[in-house]
């Protein structure tokens, strides 16, 4: 076995299982490197809670110089795809982590897994069982009735090693034998009541093609596909701690490496759906337009929406790793990525709802040129040339006709700055033939001007952002919002937990107008719009008329709502 080069680091553990590993390697546990896993079934793609599991796994072997492995669990072909493989892999080198060529496939070892099978059976601790399914839940028992033995259960070891070849042969059809371990079927623990090794599946596997018709269950291939990669700690979420007992059972009867399994809470987070099933569900049935929808909490959605792998990892850290499941609050995952977002974003002015402003009294054809600044929380970022003309477009929602207290926008009378340019003064309005306000008539302060000498003298409370009309660029801005309406979308009693989609997740505005120079934006440039949120550029951004995908408010808005509402 290679010697062993890990180190506990300086930096102290920061969790219970650093805890566990520093241990292991103080009392020299392993001979090898410290070696994790992180083992993605390819049947969906990544969420954020494997976000959670990839940082953990991938953060320990950097923190101990030790090796993460990464495994595709593919033993259901029925339900795996290479689509699936490939935006894991990508998603996984996204966050900014790498395997170092240790990629692996739980179909590599279906041949050993079987002479394993095999092995079983002939020490009298596997046997071909003929019941259908409805009968094995039946024959299983409850968590406070013992279950009963298979018919089928006492063949001879030579009987049952005939039959699984035969299974491996494809001389039975799919669902009619299965391959079970026999153990214990009054067994506490419902998962040694005898659990399934194998069922005969014709369908053809992604990588091995059509060389198996019979294909490993998940319990009988995790653990010894962590044994043959040598792992030492793997690394489980807490649904598999009462399966901890059946996979050390399996190796023990093997007697091959023995892991060390250690559970921790997986990633429950508000007003989100975690399961691949569910999430599944809502890109079949068309709730959204697809797995990286900016709207799901899968990676790719998240990547496209605008999130930066720094703010997910950075996520990962503040929450944790707990020994309970707990629910996370999505405010927490916002703010992170508010935070990011405020350190690096560069600032653009951008209506999203226009409305015409035509300044009266500055001079026809005239074109200014004001200086803006890219980012204030970053000296480095320099500033911008904008120009600023006699027509303007703002906010629907910056004029108001009759004001209610502290408005401190425009209406007429009122006086507000117009960012990086002067101070106007609301002077009138026209509307059409339905009553809707199409032009609002201001007056400017040519003493007002930002930046000069004299624009300091004269005060008022409301700024508001604008663009130029003369050289407007058109875009499409799309507003994404929490998916569901309520905190537990998936515990909402008497309910369907499709019924709390939130019916304003997303709103598209085809009709706004930016800075001009966000007509060269790149797929996935982020900015802050200024006063109305961060954004960035969708993927598939035409040139001549980008569009942008909010990735998140300026504030957490969400909590006004709450607050209100109680």
């Amino acid at each position: 076995m290679e010697e062993t080069t890990n180190a506990v680091n300086e930096s102290k553990a920061t969790n219970f299982i650093h805890e566990i590993i520093e241990d292991d390697i103080n009392n020299k546990k392993y001979s090898t490197r410290i070696n994790t896993r992180f083992p993605p079934e390819p049947n969906g793609y990544l969420h954020i809670g494997h976000a959670k599991s990839i940082c953990l796994n991938f953060g320990i072997a950097e923190k101990y110089d030790g090796w993460c492995n990464l495994r595709f669990d593919d033993t259901n072909p029925s339900k795996e795809e290479v689509e699936y493989v490939e935006s894991i892999k990508e998603d996984v080198h996204w966050l900014g982590f790498d395997w170092g060529g240790r990629e692996y496939y739980a179909s590599d070892y279906f041949q050993q897994l079987y002479d394993w099978a095999e092995e079983l059976i002939k020490q009298g601790k596997a046997y071909v069982c003929e019941l259908t399914p409805e009968q094995m839940r039946e024959y299983r028992g409850t968590l406070t009735e013992p279950g009963k033995e298979s018919p089928y259960r006492n063949r001879t070891s030579e009987e049952n090693l005939d039959l699984f070849r035969r299974m491996k042969a494809g001389e039975f059809p799919d669902g009619s034998k299965t391959l079970r371990a026999k153990i214990d079927m009054a067994s506490p623990n419902v998962n040694f009541r005898d659990p399934i090794l194998y069922r005969i599946m014709h369908q053809e596997h992604h990588r091995t093609g059509d060389a198996w018709c019979i294909y490993p269950m998940y319990d009988w291939a995790h653990g010894q596909s962590d044994s043959i990669e040598n792992i030492t700690h793997s690394i489980c979420t807490l649904e598999f701690e009462n399966h901890r007992p059946l996979y050390d059972w399996f190796i023990n009867q093997l007697s091959i490496h023995h892991p060390q399994q250690i559970e921790f809470a997986r990633l429950n987070l508000s007003y989100t759906v975690m399961s691949k099933r569910k999430l599944l569900q809502l890109v079949n049935d068309g709730d959204v337009a697809g797995w990286d929808d900016p709207r799901m909490p899968t990676i790719s959605g998240l990547r496209r929406r605008g999130y930066t792998p720094e703010s997910i990892r950075n996520f990962a850290e503040k929450i944790g790793v707990a020994r309970r499941d707990n629910v996370i609050d999505v405010a927490l995952l916002e703010n992170c990525i508010r935070e990011d977002l405020n350190k690096r974003a560069l600032r653009r002015m951008a209506v999203l709802q226009p409305l015409k402003v035509v300044i009266d009294n500055y001079p026809e054809g005239q074109i200014e040129t004001l200086e803006a600044i890219n980012n204030p929380e970053d000296s480095t970022a320099g500033t911008r040339q904008i120009e600023f003309s006699r027509e303007l477009f703002i906010e629907q929602d910056d004029f108001m006709e009759i004001p209610p207290a502290q408005y401190y926008r425009l209406s007429v009378g009122k006086e507000v700055r117009l960012r990086y340019a002067y101070i106007v003064k609301c002077t009138g309005f026209e509307k059409d033939e339905n009553g809707n306000i199409t032009v609002v008539h201001c007056e400017y302060d040519p003493e007002t001007k930002s930046g000069s000498g004299t624009a300091s003298k004269k005060k008022v409370k409301g700024t508001i952002h604008w663009v130029a009309a003369h050289n407007a660029a058109h875009a499409e801005v799309r507003l994404y919002d929490r998916l569901f309406n309520v905190e537990d979308p998936a515990g909402v009693k008497d309910v369907d937990w499709k019924a709390t989609i939130n019916n304003n997740s997303l709103v598209v505005l085809p009709n706004s107008y930016v800075e001009p120079s966000l007509l060269t934006t790149q797929p996935g440039d982020k900015f802050q719009f200024e006063r109305l949120g961060y954004f960035c550029t969708d993927k598939e951004s035409p040139t001549d008329k980008p569009v942008f995908n909010r990735t998140v408010t300026l504030r957490d808005t969400w909590a006004k709502i709450e607050k209100k509402n109680n």
